[in-house]
């Protein structure tokens, strides 16, 4: 196992600086999760980390040590890529081992460690088989054995499960959960899907545009965002948010956090609208409610409205988060909170 650390960091590629300056320190033996847009740096790091893409200045360290100059096959790291990089010409067994002939681990050591490790992957029925005759599920597996054998300290991630279907992923999601609870090794998994990255880390670090928006466990990053990137982000739908009207603030609602109702009720923020359109998910019902103060999305458990029908949005006082002009979240100790809870609860909506 071993902990990772960027030491003021930064990235250049034909000038252009993508990352500037960055610090962060991935715990060891935890399932980091870099979650982000296209374009947001996360994959760069994993780079770095892996000295694939060596930053332009600042250190890397792996469990204390500066890897800057140290090769990419001596950092005691393994990657997982998108495209699973397998070669299909081998079998499963040939695949997995690759790596220990090319160290040239012996051919005893070799088989022990390949059937072992194919048994807790669930392929060891499939060592004799070509790639091309494995579900993509199995085919991500083959990925994973071939870094396992290697038995890494870090494991590295990039959008692992991107070319799976839907349910595959779903499966694939656990079985990742449940490798990285009996492996205890450190785990740092990119990918663009929040849903991955709330369902999978210990810790989410939220990128866009090379800066780090927010480094926190799933839970608080959803119930506490930093700022309004970070409440826009993560969340399905993500947050309401709308202009305050007072010194640049904006408030915001999780769409669950509302109730719906055909009559006003008595919660601090009130709003009468009227249904503009309807997704019925089965367990769930998504809203969305249009008025004077703009379209606001409503999740709930009980389908009781059509499109077109009046209906009033409630949000209680303690469901309410405030962001200031610079968009940073104001807490609720902060001692303009409380008047500018006041400022929405003397606001009619409609």
């Amino acid at each position: 196992m071993a902990s990772i650390e960027f030491v003021r960091v930064t990235k250049s590629f034909d000038k252009q600086e993508v990352i500037k300056d960055l610090d962060l320190k991935i715990e060891d033996g935890k399932f980091t999760v870099l979650v982000g847009p296209s374009g947001c740096g996360k994959t760069t790091l994993l780079r770095m980390i892996a000295g694939l893409d060596p930053q332009t200045s600042g250190s890397v360290l792996i469990n204390g040590k500066d890897v800057s100059r140290i090769a990419p096959g001596q950092r005691g790291v393994a990657m997982v890529f998108q495209n699973y990089a397998i070669y299909p010409t081998m079998s499963v067994r040939e695949n997995i081992e690759f790596g220990l002939k090319n160290n040239k681990v012996g051919k005893a050591e070799r088989t022990e460690l390949v059937e072992s490790i194919s048994r807790a992957v669930g392929l060891y029925d499939y060592l004799d088989r070509k790639p091309s005759t494995l579900s993509g599920g199995q085919r991500q597996r083959v990925a994973l054995a071939r870094a396992m054998v290697k038995k890494p300290s870090v494991f590295l991630m990039d959008e692992p499960l991107s070319n799976l279907d839907a349910k595959l992923r779903v499966q694939m999601r656990i079985e990742l959960i449940e490798l990285h609870k009996k492996l205890g090794t450190t785990f740092v998994y990119v990918t663009h899907d929040q849903v991955e990255a709330m369902s999978m880390a210990d810790t989410i670090v939220l990128m866009n545009k090379g800066v780090i928006q927010q480094e926190a466990p799933p839970d608080r990053m959803y119930r506490q965002p930093s700022n309004c990137f970070t409440a826009q982000f993560i969340g399905v739908p993500p947050m309401n948010i709308a202009e305050l009207g007072a010194n640049g603030v904006k408030y915001g609602f999780r769409p669950e956090s509302a109730n719906l109702s055909a009559e006003p009720g008595d919660e601090l923020f009130s709003l009468r609208g009227r249904i503009a359109t309807r997704e019925m998910l089965g367990s769930e019902t998504i809203y969305q409610v249009r008025s004077g103060s703009g379209a606001f999305m409503i999740k709930c458990r009980e389908d009781l409205f059509a499109v077109d029908q009046e209906a009033y949005v409630g949000v209680p006082a303690d469901k309410l988060n405030f962001f200031g002009p610079d968009e940073r979240r104001i807490e609720a100790r902060d001692s303009s909170y409380r008047d500018y809870l006041e400022a929405l609860r003397g606001q009619r909506h409609g």
